[in-house]
C-alpha cells in the first residue's frame, strides 16, 4: 500500500550546494540518498516529495559542510500480507513468473499461479492451464495476493511472494472462462437432473 510519510532527519549540505535555497538544495540532497531505499517503518521510500521544517546548520571541525535537522516529505510503499494487489508479469520462468507491484519486484511461484495443471511454454514465453487454456505472459496485468515479504536494504534486494490461486485473482479475463466453466457445469447438472425424473 502506498503512503505519505515524514521522517526527521539530519542531512550533510556540502560547500558546494551552500550557495542556493536551503530547501532546494535538500530537496535535491534527500532524492539522491533516499530513493530506493528502505526504512523499517515506512517501507520502499518511493519518491521524496518535499521538505517541511528545516533547524539551524551545525558544522562540525573539519567538515566543510553544514548538516540540517530536516523533516523529510515522502510517498512510500509498505507492502502487507495479505494485501490484494495489481501488478504487471515483467518475466516468465520454468519455476515462476516475475511481477512488478508498485516500486518493487515479486514472485509467483509456478504452484502458485493458478487453479489448474499448468504447462511452462517457452515460446510464449509464459504458462497455460490444461484444462482451462488461461495463459499468462509478460507484459499481463493480473491481480495477486501477498504471503511472504522480504524486505532487505533497497527494492533491488527485496522480495514478496505472491499467489493468484484464489477465485477473482489473476488476469481479468480468467473470470470470464471461470463463468463460462460455472455455467457449463450447472447446465451438465440440471441436464442430469433432468435425465434422472425422465427414467422414473
Amino acid at each position: 500500500m502506498f503512503y505519505k510519510a515524514k521522517i526527521n532527519d539530519k542531512v550533510r549540505v556540502p560547500p558546494k550546494k551552500l550557495g542556493s535555497k536551503i530547501k532546494e538544495s535538500l530537496l535535491e540532497i534527500c532524492k539522491e540518498d533516499y530513493e530506493g531505499r528502505i526504512e523499517p517503518n515506512v517501507g520502499v521510500i518511493v519518491t521524496i516529495t518535499g521538505i517541511g521544517k528545516v533547524g539551524e546548520g551545525h558544522i562540525i571541525p573539519g567538515d566543510g559542510a553544514a548538516y540540517y535537522e530536516t523533516e523529510i516529505e515522502m510517498l512510500t510503499y509498505k507492502p502487507m500480507t495479505h494485501e490484494v494487489v495489481r501488478g504487471t508479469i515483467t518475466e516468465a520462468t520454468e519455476f515462476g513468473a516475475f511481477v512488478r507491484v508498485g516500486p518493487i519486484e515479486g514472485l509467483i511461484h509456478v504452484s502458485q499461479i493458478m487453479d489448474d495443471f499448468i504447462n511452462y511454454d517457452a515460446k510464449l514465453p509464459g504458462f497455460v492451464g490444461k484444462k482451462t487454456d488461461k495463459k499468462v505472459i509478460p507484459e499481463d496485468d493480473v491481480l495477486a495476493k501477498i504471503v511472504t515479504i522480504s524486505m532487505k536494504g533497497d527494492t533491488s534486494n527485496s522480495k514478496i511472494g505472491l499467489t493468484m490461486r484464489q477465485p477473482g485473482l489473476g488476469k481479468e479475463d480468467w473470470a470470464k472462462i471461470d463463468a463460462k466453466k460455472e455455467a457449463k457445469k450447472e447446465k451438465e447438472k440440471k441436464k442430469e437432473v433432468k435425465s434422472k425424473k425422465e427414467k422414473k
